[in-house]
């Protein structure tokens, strides 16, 4: 299916390369997947300031670990499912535990692996991740989104997980977007309903709000870029004014964005939360679409959801 708009790795290749330039302490420590994600420019570009571990992920985390000891600033550049599981032992006792300033930048998030199938398809990374103590957890919405959070990210100090997509996402900003880590973007207001999505999931999340206020109903909208730390005042906000919330997310429905929404709703005592996201099980050889569908991650199933809340 064509889309208006590019894919999340694009912008990690395309940011990077201006980052590279302005500052020679970044560096991108590679798991031999530059072409997959978008770093054969940077390490042609800028070779001293790129390291290939080759397929070797733990090897990347004792690496970036040790250049950020030396005042460098590393983004290790592999595939989420590695970055997240084959490396999280390296990460907790290496990165997370003392705090260096490493950033683990992690393509193919999610479903968007598609036909590569369930080994590929990354569902799990954000809960094992948000569980790290010192670890701060991203995605962007959209190319520009993200080119601006990475941006973000390199001035930012302390260990922090990154994700992208494979496959091209709709445009939701333009280059103007500015965006704060830890505190969520609000992209449209309102009071019937609160709708809070993260990463690919925002365009289908902005489209269904759209439509339900073509129908009439007023939409708070938010993009919950940071889900750690997430912005828990944006939150409660939500639940004192309207006190319905829908999330949504390409990740498991458990220990995701849902589950870092409800813990907060849980703390406040009062509100209703509904978890839109991949359905505890794991994902299977299709298109991009086509799995968002089956795990009812569609504009369709966002506004009926949103219709029963609203009642």
């Amino acid at each position: 299916m064509s889309v208006n708009g590019k894919s999340l790795r694009e912008a990690f290749g395309d940011e990077m390369m201006l980052l590279g330039k302005e500052n020679p302490d970044i560096y991108i420590v590679d798991a031999d997947v530059g072409k997959s994600c978008k770093t054969l420019d940077f390490a042609t570009k800028y070779p001293g300031q790129h390291v290939n571990v080759g397929i070797a992920e733990q090897a990347c985390a004792d690496v970036a670990a040790g250049l950020a000891t030396m005042g460098k600033i590393p983004f290790i550049s592999t595939y989420a499912v590695f970055g997240s599981m084959r490396m999280v032992e390296q990460i907790r006792q290496e990165v997370c535990y003392p705090r260096l300033n490493v950033k683990i930048a992690c393509s193919h998030g999610g479903l968007t692996p598609a036909n590569d199938g369930a080994s590929h398809q990354c569902i799990e990374d954000f809960g094992i991740m948000r569980t790290l103590p010192n670890m701060t957890v991203i995605m962007g919405a959209d190319y520009y989104a993200t080119r601006n959070l990475l941006r973000k990210v390199a001035a930012y100090d302390g260990p922090v997980y990154i994700r992208f997509t494979r496959e091209a996402v709709p445009f939701v900003y333009d280059e103007t977007i500015d965006l704060e880590i830890g505190k969520a973007h609000q992209i449209y207001d309102g009071k019937d309903i609160a709708i809070i999505a993260n990463g690919d999931t925002v365009c289908y999340a902005k489209e269904a709000a759209e439509e339900l206020q073509r129908k009439g109903h007023s939409v708070r909208l938010l993009d919950m870029h940071t889900l750690k730390p997430l912005d828990e005042q944006a939150v409660e906000a939500a639940i004192d004014n309207i006190g319905k919330i829908i999330t949504v997310e390409d990740h498991n429905i458990i220990n995701g964005l849902g589950s870092a929404v409800s813990d907060v709703v849980a703390q406040k005592g009062k509100g209703i939360v509904r978890k839109i996201g991949v359905q505890d099980h794991f994902g299977e050889s299709a298109p991009y679409e086509h799995l968002l569908a089956n795990n009812g991650i569609s504009v369709k199933n966002i506004v009926s959801i949103a219709e029963k809340l609203i009642g």
